[in-house]
C-alpha cells in the first residue's frame, strides 16, 4: 500500500472529525470528508478535501452515495452523539438518535466497505469509540451501551476480516474538549468536573494518525484509561465504590 491512502472520514465537520481530516489533507492523503454540514463542507473542498453531504443515518444507497469515491484505503467513523441524562430523564427520541448514530450507522457502512475491501484484499477500519464503551458511568447509559456495541462488533468483524488483509482498530478516548461535551450535557457540570481530565482533540487526531501509519489493536487514551478499564474488569465492584466520585456527573 501507498504511503499516501484514500481515507474516508465520517463525522468530519466537527470536533476530531474536522481536525483529523485537515491534518490527513496536509500529510497528503486524498481524504473524503463525510458531514451534514454544508457550510464546513465547503470550506474543507477549498482546502482540496473532497466532499459528500450525507445523513448517514437515513436509508439510502451508499452504491450510489460513494460511487464517485470508490474503495478507499482507511475508514475512520468518528461521526458520534451523546445526551448525559439519568435512564428516566431521556427521552426515547435521544436514546433512537444514540443508537442510530453510533451503532446502526457504522455498522451498515462498514458492511458496505468491508465488500469492497475484501475483493481488493486489504484495507483498515477504525472505530472512534469511548472509554465508556468500557467502563460505563451514571447518567451515560445508552451511550455507554452504544459504546460497548461498537466495541464487541469491533472486536468480532477484526476475527472476521483478519483473512482478506482488513485492519480493524478502535480509539478508545476519555471525555474530549470538543463541543461534543456541550451538546452531550447542557448543565455544564461534565466539563467542569473533568476540566483537569480531558483530552485535546489534537491529541486524539495525533493517535488516529499513528494508527493510520502503523496499524493497532486498540488505543486506549489517554494511556492510563487502560489501566482502570482492565481493573474494572477484575473488580468491577472495587472500581465502582473508591470512583463514586468521578463517577457522579451531577
Amino acid at each position: 500500500m501507498s504511503k499516501h491512502k484514500k481515507i474516508c472520514i465520517t463525522g468530519a465537520t466537527s470536533g476530531v472529525g474536522l481536525l483529523l481530516a485537515k491534518r490527513l489533507q496536509t500529510d497528503g492523503n486524498e481524504v473524503w470528508a463525510i458531514g451534514r454540514n454544508i457550510e464546513v463542507l465547503n470550506e474543507l473542498r477549498q482546502l482540496g478535501i473532497q466532499t459528500i453531504q450525507a445523513d448517514l443515518t437515513v436509508e439510502q444507497s451508499f452504491e450510489k452515495l460513494f460511487e464517485e469515491m470508490g474503495t478507499p484505503d482507511v475508514v475512520v467513523h468518528c461521526a458520534g452523539v451523546g445526551t448525559f441524562a439519568y435512564l428516566t430523564d431521556l427521552e426515547e427520541i435521544q436514546m433512537d438518535r444514540m443508537m442510530q448514530v453510533n451503532v446502526l450507522a457504522p455498522i451498515k457502512l462498514t458492511k458496505y466497505f468491508a465488500l469492497k475491501m475484501k475483493d481488493k484484499r486489504r484495507g483498515h477500519i477504525i472505530f472512534v469509540a469511548s472509554q465508556a464503551g468500557k467502563v460505563a458511568t451514571p447518567k451515560a447509559s445508552v451511550y455507554a451501551a452504544s459504546k460497548h456495541a461498537i466495541l464487541g462488533f469491533a472486536n468480532a468483524i477484526r476475527m472476521e476480516l483478519k483473512v482478506y488483509n482488513i485492519q480493524v482498530t478502535t480509539i478508545n478516548p476519555g471525555p474530549i474538549d470538543t463541543p461534543f461535551l456541550d451538546l452531550a450535557d447542557q448543565t455544564g457540570n461534565y466539563r467542569e468536573r473533568l476540566s483537569k481530565h480531558l483530552l485535546s482533540p489534537q491529541t486524539v487526531v495525533t493517535s488516529i494518525a499513528k494508527a493510520i501509519k502503523q496499524p493497532v489493536r486498540e488505543v486506549d487514551l489517554p494511556v492510563y484509561m487502560s489501566i482502570t478499564s482492565k481493573l474494572y474488569a477484575v473488580f468491577p465492584k472495587a472500581v465502582e465504590t473508591f470512583g463514586k466520585g468521578f463517577f457522579n456527573k451531577k
